[in-house]
């Protein structure tokens, strides 16, 4: 035999294949907001003559969006139990979040409700289509401070944010697509069916909503991060809530995940308005 061969370490292939299935799942992230793409553009052209099909098409998009946030969920954790997280996969995995989570969001709203209520030359027309924009430029700051922080984290400049892995530094660009997902999900019908002045006035309300989205991304507002894992105990208790969470979106996903997606865009900014009123200042030291 020869010595190479008996020098090579046990498990090598294994070990290198164990870097691609990360990037499977990020890849299946990819996939589903370029299906959520396309299938905003079927409902939008179809919205006008059929709005029943429109709304098939429109859930959809909004599902696929779901099931990339359940993607994105799994390859971090994959790449952080097997220790195959890499640079380019930080890079990659934030790429396919701007796709997902900020051009697929924004492409669903604007065919779901910006254009069948509002005309293309009016004043409101062009406001939605600046919102969403804000947004998906909102979102892609998000992203490119997150990647600053996890591969570089140390204090860049004055007044930069530490790193907390227990917590986000503002809100995260998939629970912000996923809010939008989770309302078209509970409502898919384009919402023009709803006819003057309802539909101008959810539309006003979403609109708002896309711009509140957008602040809480570049803010410094902290999100719970689910990165720390737990045992004994706790991981047997949060395998069964995951598994009563999971019933509950087969049986009623409509309002079960519009309900998780409000409460944990929501939870943040409660957080941030009590927390000066839970927090006991430091008293000063006297000499």
């Amino acid at each position: 035999m020869d010595d190479n061969e008996e020098q090579k370490p046990p498990l090598r292939g294994l070990k290198k294949g164990l870097y691609v299935i990360p990037t499977l799942f990020t890849a299946a992230n990819v996939a589903m907001g370029y299906l959520a793409v396309l299938s905003s553009i079927r409902g939008f052209s179809v919205y006008a003559t059929d709005p029943v099909l429109a709304s098939s098409y429109f859930n959809k998009a909004a599902l696929g969006i779901g099931l990339a946030i359940l993607f994105d969920t799994v390859d971090g954790r994959i790449a952080r139990a097997t220790r195959t997280a890499t640079e380019i996969g930080v890079q990659f995995d934030s790429l396919a979040d701007v796709l997902t989570f900020g051009i697929a969001p924004t492409a669903l709203l604007y065919a779901w409700a910006i254009a069948p209520v509002f005309g293309e030359m009016t004043p409101m027309h062009g406001l939605g289509v600046f919102l969403l924009f804000a947004y998906l430029m909102c979102g892609a700051f998000r992203l490119a401070r997150f990647n600053l922080q996890a591969t570089r984290p140390v204090k860049l400049i004055e007044g930069a944010t530490k790193v907390d892995k227990k917590a986000f530094v503002g809100l995260p660009i998939p629970p912000a697509g996923g809010l939008i997902a989770a309302l078209v999900h509970f409502s898919p019908m384009p919402m023009n069916v709803k006819g003057d002045p309802t539909a101008t006035y959810y539309v006003y309300a979403l609109m708002g909503l896309v711009a509140v989205l957008s602040v809480l991304m570049v803010s410094t507002i902290r999100y719970t991060s689910a990165k720390s894992s737990s045992s004994g105990r706790p991981a047997f208790l949060l395998v069964i809530a995951i598994a009563a969470v999971g019933m509950a979106i087969w049986l009623f996903s409509e309002y079960v995940l519009l309900a998780l997606a409000a409460v944990y865009v929501s939870h943040g900014v409660i957080w941030w308005l009590i927390r000066p009123f839970l927090v006991r200042p430091t008293p000063a030291k006297t000499s």
